[in-house]
């Protein structure tokens, strides 16, 4: 174990938005390592002493009583390691549901790992075209897009598995069994009002409220409209988690606030990415309109659809996908296998839908494996889609990833840690389906 409690400690209820707080920590210097899964003492010693320590998951797409299963032995191991803040990272549209991903859930299974009993949830992040205002989340549509209030965003108000039906975050968590919520909005900021406004909510400073004062947490929600008010949002977050350690939740705009707060410098920005030394594959999962044009974009791959029902169910037809994907990269091209709606096919829905992500996670890591058992390892991989990052990494048996380069965004390439020599050291880009612009996977193949 880590012989000084770190100040930091995050779990990210997806793998794309868990390298997008790490990349966060890692450009303002803090010493930072994201495993995949709870770490064990052999992982942890080959870590090094770190700053930052998070966890990768997948509790977004499982219901409750999984994400209970999952998050349980993290929360022992946060409480066993002692970060000073301890953060649940959330998408940064907060899509969630009451039977999927609910946020409400993963606080009372993680609160037990800290002693305060305040748990901020902070809603935006201005660096990613996200802003919440008086409760109320909007989103940007793509990188610089038109910003939409959440649930008529055009993309997540019909999101296929948690459509934002509710703009209003207190009422979209209370929907998902989240008790009590207050709120603290963004004019108070500029007043510099927020200590002494905490203090008057239900629930919080001395005097007791009944039916809310002997609750184990009072959850508060937070507006962040612009950047400017992150210094502000982190000394609250700061001051009160120098009383008793504190579990936040939100968008990797928590990480920010807190850098915020203390004046951390923040890296400037990496040379160019370096083009990659062997053929670069590309895997798109994602159903979004954005990855989507971005998959059209990408003139310099050879792009391969994969029907992704017949992926699920036809065991031959993978097998042949994997062997045409293979002989493109053996013939020294940069690969792009895509299972989204680019050519007017339908999505899959429901069930199948679901089956989707670990069928494309299991072709893609045997696509690594036999690149590696041929003799020509890959050394730059991208994956598109939330859900399919998640199980990809887990079937390539990662143990860790740390901070390479930002190659826009919110889309973070990291570096690979694994006992397999084959695998350690790869590059591995994780995006979900909003991020990114309509450039990307060409900007992932580096400067030419």
């Amino acid at each position: 174990m880590t012989t000084t409690a770190p100040l930091f400690g995050w779990y990210g209820d997806d793998f794309t938005g868990a390298t997008d707080t790490l990349a966060v920590l890692a450009q303002a210097g803090l010493r930072s390592m994201l495993f995949l899964g709870v770490p064990s003492a052999e992982a942890l010693a080959a870590a090094g002493r770190l700053d930052a320590v998070g966890i990768a998951g997948a509790a977004r797409a499982m219901p409750p009583e999984a994400m209970r299963a999952e998050l349980a032995p993290v929360a022992r191991f946060f409480r066993q390691i002692a970060p000073t803040v301890l953060h649940y990272k959330v998408c940064s549209t907060f899509d969630s549901a009451p039977h999927v991903g609910n946020i409400a859930c993963a606080i009372e299974t993680l609160h037990p790992s800290v002693d305060n009993r305040w748990v901020p949830i902070l809603g935006g992040q201005p660096s990613l075209g996200r802003y919440c205002a008086f409760s109320n989340l909007f989103a940007a549509a793509g990188t610089g897009g038109t910003v939409y209030r959440i649930d008529r965003h055009p993309t997540m108000h019909r999101h296929p598995v948690t459509p934002m039906a509710e703009a209003d975050l207190r009422v979209h968590l209370a929907q998902q069994g989240l008790q009590g919520i207050t709120a603290l909005h963004y004019p108070l900021y500029e007043a510099d009002a927020l200590p002494g406004s905490l203090n008057t909510l239900p629930g919080h400073g001395a005097t007791a409220v009944p039916g809310v004062s002997d609750t184990p947490f009072v959850p508060t929600l937070l507006d962040l409209t612009s950047a400017d008010q992150l210094v502000s949002v982190g000394r609250l977050l700061w001051q009160q988690a120098q009383r008793a350690r504190l579990l936040a939740v939100g968008p990797s705009s928590v990480a920010q606030a807190l850098i915020a707060c203390w004046g951390a410098q923040v890296s400037p920005p990496a040379p160019a990415l370096a083009p990659s030394p062997s053929p670069v594959f590309a895997w798109a999962g994602s159903l979004s309109p954005i990855t989507a044009a971005q998959v059209q974009a990408a003139t310099s791959y050879q792009r391969i659809p994969v029907d992704a029902h017949r992926l699920t169910h036809d065991t031959d037809y993978a097998q042949a996908a994997q062997r045409a994907i293979c002989a493109r990269l053996q013939q020294g091209h940069h690969v792009l296998a895509y299972t989204g709606p680019t050519d007017g096919a339908s999505a899959p829905s429901g069930g199948a839908s679901a089956a989707v992500a670990p069928a494309s996670a299991a072709l893609v890591a045997r696509v690594v494996q036999a690149q590696a058992d041929n003799g020509t390892p890959l050394r730059r991989v991208g994956i598109a889609g939330g859900d399919t990052s998640s199980h990809a990494v887990q079937a390539l048996h990662l143990w860790g990833l740390s901070y390479h380069t930002t190659v826009c965004p919110g889309v973070t390439l990291s570096r690979a840690h694994s006992t397999d020599p084959s695998r350690h050291g790869l590059e591995l880009m994780l995006k979900g389906g909003q991020m990114g612009g309509t450039d990307l996977f060409e900007r992932l193949l580096g400067a030419g």
